[in-house]
């Protein structure tokens, strides 16, 4: 039995290390047959004892609830920020979540009050190929089915905001069209919570007079929505109706923006948005708290959960564990120049996830041969922790190497990791929170407790100097910016703009937009936009592709290779082997 601080496990009784492939095999339970099996709180107790008061919790159901931030009372020393991210992430999977649950789990059972700070799955990763953003094995957030899916919907009313205001939109043009808006350069997108490339790319307005006026148009993943970075960035209402009101939807035919404040109409969108700003309150499988909130993926957005819940996990907790997504030069870097900045926090401490079998992937061994010892593809594929180590330091940050323990591992294989570890001065250690949750945590959080003890107490807020200071400086403009970056982080030896990013560029300049802090969309499969060059590629180019301002979080999106904002479903999604028997139990989740 798998005992937590309050939750029990009761079955299945087997506990092994993770699987060893991306699917469990036969002998392993389940992540969702471990969650189904797992007694859980009642969410009015979790939030009691985590110090949350009965007037700032509205119950969805009995497992989980919203959490009214203006209601939680202040602190006068706020919760130390640790963040979980990991070296570039393969096929293979690295589980950074799972060792997050983990590690909150066992600072938890060690007698700190930690406390995780999550985003919320999409179902374009859930339906497709990744998997959820839940955890997994024994190291999970719990009720995972519904945190996994439909959740509290907040996700929903994201994309009802962002499609409510593209209607807006068109039937402003359709009713005369006073601002004058030019529906060639209408820039405002639908959005989609689930994967389907077919919607990248349609033309709307088709079936005559009555069915509004013709022009291209397009749809975006939810995640990728500027409302669910606005939504995410906003520290409250106020903040929230200020920012919704500066997003641009298009120009005119004189080419002046139009913003939604001139369409008037950013009091609707908050109404639908009002109940998606309050972070969502969860249990971890050991009972720990965790608030998860807002979704936007790191690879083609700033990937990191919302401010607001991170700074109330900071009032209610002495230890905030939060994530970045994808590897350090997406997630963490965005983590300190965007969302750091935007919630007045840093990250002292950061724990970069690897596994051997991404390791020996980086290292040049095809996925069909991960699971067989390779002691000198590990050494080989080290250079890509090496260099997210160094980002990780240029970003201000100490990184401790976290060992994600998979069943194929061998002792040479993890003793080449924690041999180069020690020769780089780093803390490594190796976690099996997948077989044993946070009793596997045990020597991650005993590495985490001593770095933390080096960090100072930060007190305050707003005018803390809590956040620390971007790696770059805006008022230098968006090509120095990249440039720091694409140098600093992904060791790039030049940067190259297409014809379309040249106008861009002109256009942000036009109007004053060229200062504003960058949000790089890249693949996050390697240091460059080439997603087959592994490991550690250096003097590189970086190619920019597009320069799109994103005025309501407050920065200018740079799509780079060739990313989409709406992905694609695999060969055999992942919805294909989801089901529900004849009780209603859902199977096949993970």
């Amino acid at each position: 039995m798998a005992v937590g601080i309050l939750g029990t496990v009761s079955a299945p009784e087997q506990k092994p290390s993770n699987p060893s492939s991306s699917g469990h095999e036969n002998s392993q339970p389940s992540d969702v047959s471990i969650a189904q099996a797992h007694h859980l709180e009642p969410i009015a107790d979790v939030a009691r004892r985590t110090g949350i008061p009965e007037e700032a919790t509205v119950p969805y159901g009995t497992t989980k609830a919203k959490v009214t931030v203006g209601k939680l009372a202040q602190s006068a020393t706020k919760g130390k920020v640790v963040l979980v991210t990991g070296m570039s992430p393969t096929p293979a999977g690295e589980g950074k979540s799972t060792v997050l649950i983990g590690l909150v789990d066992g600072l938890a059972s060690a007698g700190v009050k930690a406390m995780a700070a999550l985003r919320e799955p999409s179902l374009g990763p859930v339906l497709g190929m990744k998997g959820g953003a839940a955890g997994g094995g024994y190291s999970q957030v719990v009720p995972m089915e519904d945190i996994n899916l439909h959740f509290t919907g907040d996700l929903h009313a994201i994309t009802s905001a962002n499609n409510a205001l593209a209607a807006l939109i068109d039937n402003h043009v359709q009713q005369g069209n006073s601002l004058n808006l030019d529906p060639r350069k209408i820039v405002w997108r639908r959005c989609l919570d689930v994967n389907d490339r077919v919607l990248r790319n349609i033309i709307t307005g088709l079936g005559g007079k009555g069915g509004g006026v013709p022009r291209e148009a397009g749809f975006d993943i939810t995640a990728a929505s500027e409302v669910m970075a606005v939504l995410c960035l906003a520290r409250d209402l106020a903040d929230l109706r200020e920012r919704l009101g500066r997003m641009l939807i298009g120009y005119t035919r004189d080419n002046d923006p139009v913003f939604v404040h001139d369409l008037g109409v950013e009091g609707s969108l908050v109404a639908l948005l009002r109940d998606a700003l309050s972070p969502n309150l969860v249990q971890t499988l050991g009972g720990a708290p965790a608030l998860i909130h807002g979704g936007p993926f790191a690879n083609i957005a700033h990937g990191c959960n919302s401010v607001i819940a991170t700074n109330a996990a900071r009032e209610l907790a002495d230890v905030v564990v939060t994530e970045a997504g994808f590897g350090a030069d997406l997630g963490a870097e965005k983590f300190t120049d965007i969302a750091s900045v935007a919630g007045d926090f840093a990250a002292d401490v950061a724990v970069i996830v690897v596994t051997a079998r991404s390791l020996k992937y980086n290292g040049g061994v095809a996925r069909g041969g991960l699971n067989e010892e390779n002691v000198e593809a590990v050494r080989s594929g080290l250079a890509n922790v090496e260099r997210h180590c160094a980002s990780l330091r240029r970003l201000g940050m100490q990184p401790i190497v976290a060992v994600n323990k998979f069943l194929t591992d061998t002792d040479a294989e993890l003793a080449v990791i924690k041999e180069w570890a020690a020769d780089h001065g780093l803390r490594v250690a190796v976690a099996n929170v997948w077989g044993e949750g946070g009793a596997g945590a045990a020597d991650l959080v005993a590495q985490v407790r001593e770095a933390l003890a080096d960090e100072p107490v930060r007190t305050g807020t707003g005018q803390s100097g809590a956040a620390r200071t971007r790696i770059y400086d805006p008022q230098d403009g968006v090509k120095a910016s990249i440039a720091t970056i694409a140098h600093d982080i992904y060791g790039a030896e030049q940067v190259e703009y297409s014809q379309q990013a040249g106008k861009d560029l002109a256009q942000l300049k036009r109007h004053g937009w060229d200062t504003l802090p960058v949000c790089i969309s890249k693949t996050p499969y390697s240091f460059s936009d080439d997603p087959s060059a592994l490991g550690a590629p250096k003097n590189h180019t970086l190619h920019v592709q597009r320069l799109i301002p994103k005025l309501g979080p407050g920065f200018v999106v740079a799509l780079t290779g060739t990313v989409f904002t709406m992905p694609g479903l695999p060969k055999h999604p992942a919805a294909m082997e989801i089901d529900v028997t004849d009780d209603g139990t859902i199977t096949g989740l993970f």
